[in-house]
């Protein structure tokens, strides 16, 4: 039996996740045992400058015996995260023109720093 052939025959049930450049597949494979676990993998894509690309993958390994311990600390950090920072995405700062908010108001005060010393002067004045 080839080496291919008894890695489809570890998968038991997938699931994909699409989010932008990633991918995440969640498998269940079977043990040489007879077993489950859990294996995630997020796949990125890469493109190279001459318009060509490649994949960058990263897997963990989940077994049964770290699925509740995993789960409380997956539910803590998430809920940590919502907590603190809420639901929505800050996608703008992905952005390549995305400003800080201390460098805009660093350049408005900057801006403001020759006009601070100016008089207000109404016209009914001169």
């Amino acid at each position: 039996m080839s080496e291919k052939s008894i890695l489809e025959k570890e998968e038991i049930f997938s699931k994909v996740l699409r989010a932008g450049r990633r991918t995440y597949f969640f498998d269940v494979r079977a043990t040489r045992a007879g077993d489950y676990y859990l294996t995630v993998t997020e796949s990125k894509k890469f493109t190279n400058d001459d318009g060509s690309y490649h994949f960058k993958k990263h897997k963990i390994y989940l077994y049964k015996e770290d699925f509740d311990s995993f789960k409380e600390i997956l539910e803590e950090m998430t809920q940590y995260i919502v907590n603190e920072k809420g639901q929505e995405v800050i996608s703008e700062r992905h952005q390549r023109d995305f400003k800080r908010d201390y460098e805009e108001n660093e350049s408005a005060s900057e801006d403001n720093k020759g006009t601070d010393s100016f008089t207000d002067v109404s016209f009914d004045d001169i």
